[in-house]
Formats: structure tokens, sequence, C-alpha cells
């Protein structure tokens, strides 16, 4: 379904006055935000979105059920060896003298086993530090959802100010129909250039149905990260062209050290540490203890019976264990040295990256664009006075939308960069109004 021609024709004015309108539009920097006509009244904050997320996705309520399984095993592991009641008969369905039950001796005892070497705490040790890696896979696990969900923020931003920058396209070459068919009447442009201008007219028509689509598209996958397959909000508030004030290098790199993305390798490295104590702990042999009481029936006499049992070589016979333990730690913090290493190249190429897209933007907003927005201008003024062709009118016209389509490309990419910067630090950056981290409430 194209857009409906009409209500751009109603904007009966002048073409300069036009230029002038897109010159404040584009140079301005605040973008008007599109809302349909029959959406949901409700305008998104950031701080909505986040608040949403943080509620109702589905990836951040699968940690109360694996913190309940650490109950459980907790609970487990707290036990102390259990007893165990044993039976015992003998001398029964013998020969000679011992045929039938006459001769029975009947034990029954009561066993357990005593554990050395502070098992009991060793395996408590381990629930432990395994519940604070849960807490550290919860908080990374979490900042990445609620980075996402500002990414797709900025992606709903982004479309749009294309959906804006559509809507203007369309207008603009209305205007330069309407200039070309004046031309036309008076004999001094072929009708040639006249199907080319209406051409133009129906490309901008199609462009603008694609990037109302692609909001559309845009709106549904945000919604999906608090679990909703449908749209229940009108747009987005918030501006792709506000931007924190830039930082240094050497600060963000001393940030990552102590990022939820570090610290769960130290909190893994402790838990590998509590589970090479265990490990050691199996070194220490356990005594095996019974006592019981014996009943002989041939002479109907009872009496006490005691018993432990030590296995014989459980250090050596558990050394292995020991190694195996040890390699697992020593792995981990190996592993953090490597994590460490991707991380700061991860957060240079976002440094980078964002400053460039910031130099884009304000290189196109100040110089760029307000230079192309006059020389269309001027262009439009020579092509009525039959000075400049119509292609040369119509490249004016391209370069300029081009130069405002570049400069939301680079703004949205400025903002997602910043996001990542946010994520891999887990610290704002100053006064961004993106930040999800100016409304995370923690896990």
């Amino acid at each position: 379904m194209f857009y409906n021609t009409s209500r751009f024709k109603q904007r009966a004015v002048l073409f300069p006055v036009l230029c002038c309108s897109l010159l404040s539009l584009s140079v301005l920097l605040p973008v008007t935000v599109y809302a349909e006509p029959s959406a949901a009244p409700e305008k998104l904050t950031l701080q909505t979105v986040i608040e949403r997320v943080q509620l109702q996705h589905p990836s951040l309520k699968v940690f109360q059920f694996r913190q309940q399984a650490l109950d459980g095993e907790a609970q487990t592991q707290a036990l102390a060896p259990g007893f165990e009641l044993g039976f015992e008969l003998e001398n029964v369905a013998g020969t000679g003298e011992f045929q039938g039950v006459d001769s029975a001796e009947m034990t029954v005892s009561l066993s357990s086993v005593i554990e050395l070497g502070d098992k009991l705490d060793a395996r408590s040790g381990i629930v432990t530090k395994k519940r604070a890696l849960l807490d550290a896979e919860q908080k990374i696990a979490g900042l990445g959802i609620l980075a996402e969900a500002t990414r797709r923020y900025i992606d709903v931003l982004a479309a749009q100010s294309r959906l804006q920058l559509a809507d203007d396209a369309l207008a603009l070459a209305e205007e330069t129909l309407t200039v070309v068919e004046l031309r036309a009447q008076t004999g001094l442009t072929p009708d040639a250039e006249v199907k080319r201008a209406q051409a133009a007219v129906f490309n901008n028509q199609l462009v603008a149905e694609t990037q109302l689509h692609q909001l559309e598209y845009a709106k549904l996958a945000l919604s999906m990260m608090w679990g909703e397959s449908q749209v229940n909000y009108a747009s987005l508030e918030g501006s792709l062209f506000e931007f924190t004030d830039d930082v240094a290098l050497t600060p963000l790199f001393e940030k990552v050290k102590y990022s939820p993305a570090i610290e769960a390798y130290l909190t893994q490295a402790q838990l590998k540490q509590a589970e090479l104590r265990f490990a050691q702990s199996q070194s220490s042999t356990d005594v095996s203890w019974s006592v019981g009481v014996k009943q002989m029936q041939q002479t109907n006499d009872t009496a006490l019976s005691a018993g432990f049992s030590v296995p014989l070589f459980s250090g050596d016979r558990n050394t292995g264990a020991v190694i195996a333990a040890q390699a697992a730690k020593d792995e981990v913090l190996i592993n953090r040295d490597i994590a460490l290493r991707e991380l700061y190249a991860q957060l240079y190429r976002a440094y980078a990256s964002r400053k460039q897209a910031i130099m884009t933007v304000n290189r196109l907003q100040t110089r760029i664009i307000p230079t192309l927005t006059l020389a269309l201008e001027d262009t439009q003024v020579a092509y009525e006075q039959g000075l400049y062709s119509y292609l040369d009118y119509l490249t004016a016209r391209e370069e300029l939308l081009f130069s405002r389509r570049a400069m939301i490309d680079a703004a949205a990419s400025a903002l997602r960069f910043g996001v990542d910067i946010e994520q891999l630090i887990a610290e704002p950056l100053p006064a961004s109004q993106h930040s999800f981290f100016r409304d995370f409430q923690g896990f």
C-alpha cells in the first residue's frame, strides 16, 4: 500500500521554504517522532523499557530455579554421614549340630562413618562458591539482556528517523514534480523529464512504505524483549543525536578489569579452589565403625560387638584427583587473562568506532548538510531559469538526502557503540540518555 500523495500536495509551500525546513530538521538535531495514527497512545521511554525487561524477560527467570537447585544441593551437602542398621544371622541351616536354628547367632548392629579432613566444610564450601558464581552469571546475563534491549530501543529510534526522512524525501520529490510540470507546460522541459519526476515520486512512495514496515518490525523486536508478540505502544521518546562527552580510553581499560565478566572468572577460580580443597580432603582416611548386640541361641546368652575399619593408602589413591583439581583451577586463571585481552580489544574497537561515528555526525550536521541544503536551493533556482539540467537538480537533491541518511546511520552506530562500552565496563558513560544503568535495579 503506497502513501497517499494528496496529503503531501496539501503542503502548498515554495521550494526554498521546504529547503529551509529541511535545514532546520537536520541541523538543529531533534528528530520528529513518528506515531501511527491507529497505534496505542503510549510513548515508551528507555526507563520503561528497562523496567519491563527486568520483570518479564524469560531468561532472567531461569536463575531463580537454578538458585533453588543450589538450595537443595546445599541441604544435601550439609548432611553428615548417615547411620546404618544391620542384621546378621549365622550358624543356620548347616549340618550336624548346626542344623535348624538351635545354634544360630544373631547380631543387630548400628554403623556409620567418621569423616576426617573437614570433608563436610569442603562440600559446603563448593556450594557457597557455586552460589557466588551463579550471582556473577546472573549479572552478566542481565547486563547482556538489558544491553540488547537498549540496542533495540536505538533501532526503533533510528527507524522512526528514517521514516521521517522518507516522508521528507517524498515531499521533496513531489515538489520537484511540480516544478518540472510547470516548466513542461511552458515548453522548457520535455515530457520525458516529467515522467522521470513522476517515477521518482513513485519510488519514494515505495521507500516510505518500506521504512514503515521496518519500523513496525523494529518495534515488534523490542516488544519481544519483554515477551509480547504484539506492539502495544505508539512510539519511543528520545533522540538519536544526543551523545555523552568524550571520555579517555585509559580509565575505561582499568574499569574492564573489574567488570562482571572478569569477576566471574575470579569467582570460578574460587570455586575451583573449593573443589581442590574437597579433593585434598578425600586424602584423609575416614573411619567406619559399628556397634551391636549378638544373641547366641544355643546358650541363650547375649554379648556386645564393636568394630571399625580404615581404608589403606587413601592419600596415594587420591593423588590423581588432586592434580586434576589443581589443573582446573590454573586453567581458569589462564582463561581469565585471555578473556581480559579480548575485552581490551573489544573495548578499543567500540571506543574508536564510537568516536568516529560521533565525528561523522558532527561533520554532517555542521558542515555538509547545511552546505548541501543551500546548494539544492541554488540548483532549484538555476533549474527554473534553465541554467541547470534536470540531472543536476536530481543529483543535488539525492546528495542532501544521502547525507541526512548517513547522519542517522552514524548517530545510531554511535549510540550502539556506547552501549557496547557500558556493557564491557559495567558502568554508565557520563550523562548518557541511552544508558540502561540509569534505571538498573539489579537482579
